[in-house]
């Protein structure tokens, strides 16, 4: 799969950064997004579709342009340079007006007044200040942020399982054709339709996921063990499931500027990562892609695909409980929002846990 690259963070406990300290930040995360995104962007400019990763930017509602996007995350406030002075210190105007943006607000005040709390005067240049608006965003934002904590709190609760097996895929087109369907992708299956459907009738399907579930074929749906439902999303969701930590990127993009920057390339870079191994597993033949499969019908397809699960619930976890922080610091701001919960799920998402395995040896 492409390469990684090193996140960019804002300095530690930053409260507030003159243009010399986020603009290099900004910088650093387009080009990192750049860099994540190379191989999609290439497949595009060439008129190509990409079986692997364009499902990045039609299931999740992905714009280059608000990726590559650096936000400071919530309580941050940027100086902004006025742009008409010239002295030693950074005065190019910011290239992307923060002052439009959403849920933003803007202190303006006459050059040299240093009464005005929310101004900055260095020399003869007045450099104003632009932050998330919490009040604004709440008002339009707070229960998606207060349904996002729920649902990632009970996740990072309970113990992953790992007996899946990535059996999702191979439901989505088992007996199409026989009932004369399309697949759902152009690529060739690996092992031809009725060998796919021989290994979903040989192997226990186990979806927790509703939004994996309910693309299942008809013929399908009544194999697996579980019945997701969307209602029942929050008591079934685990660290084990790769569309579950694949939609840690889908809970960065729904909570937008609250997330610093650094959080929402790192969610990306995960489900970028597990898409690959998504396909590499799938029933399609990811060969032109230059992916070897991971063969889930032989029992070493299986301990590889639990080797590289257990992996991806340890680095999801790890960015749940960054995304949790960053929903509590957003509700702490709330006037009148009710004190946390005391529940079992608020009180282990506490603090990073060791993934436990259930369900699933591998073997």
């Amino acid at each position: 799969m492409p390469g990684a690259r090193d996140g960019v963070a804002s300095p530690a406990g930053a409260a507030a950064l003159r243009p010399e300290q986020w603009r290099p930040l900004a910088d650093a995360h387009a080009e990192r997004a750049d860099a994540l995104t190379a191989v999609w962007r290439e497949a595009r400019a060439a008129g190509r579709k990409h079986a692997i990763e364009d499902f990045l930017f039609t299931y999740y509602p992905t714009r280059l342009t608000h990726l590559r996007r650096w936000h400071p995350g919530a309580g941050v406030t940027l100086l902004l340079p006025d742009g008409g002075g010239a002295t030693a210190e950074d005065t190019t105007p910011d290239p992307e007006d923060r002052r439009t943006w959403r849920w933003h607000a803007t202190t303006r005040s006459e050059a040299g007044d240093a009464r005005t709390r929310d101004t900055v005067t260095l020399d003869t240049v007045t450099l104003d200040t632009v932050t998330l608006d919490l009040d604004a965003y709440l008002a339009d934002r707070g229960d998606t942020v207060r349904y996002v904590r729920e649902l990632l709190s009970a996740t990072a609760s309970r113990p992953g399982t790992f007996g899946c097996f990535g059996l999702h895929e191979w439901a989505m087109v088992y007996r199409d054709r026989e009932a004369g369907r399309d697949q759902r992708h152009p690529l060739p299956l690996r092992l031809g339709h009725a060998g796919t459907d021989s290994v979903v009738e040989a192997n226990p399907v186990r979806c927790s996921h509703f939004d994996a579930f309910r693309f299942f074929t008809p013929e399908a749906t009544g194999r697996n063990q579980l019945q997701p439902t969307r209602a029942a999303q929050v008591g079934m969701e685990q660290p084990g499931c790769l569309h579950a930590n694949m939609d840690l990127y889908k809970w960065c993009l729904k909570l937008g500027p609250a997330v610093p920057g650094d959080l929402v390339l790192d969610a990306f870079e995960l489900a970028r990562d597990i898409r690959w191994t998504d396909m590499a597993a799938s029933p399609y033949d990811v060969s032109a892609y230059g992916v070897d499969a991971v063969e889930i019908e032989t029992p070493q397809g299986k301990a590889e695909y639990v080797r590289r699960q257990r992996e991806y619930a340890q680095r999801s976890n790890a960015l749940r409980y960054r995304l949790i922080e960053v929903c509590d610091a957003v509700l702490g701001t709330a006037p009148g929002v009710p004190p946390r919960t005391t529940s079992a799920a608020t009180t282990s998402a506490t603090q990073p846990s060791t993934v436990t395995v259930q369900n699933g040896t591998g073997s």
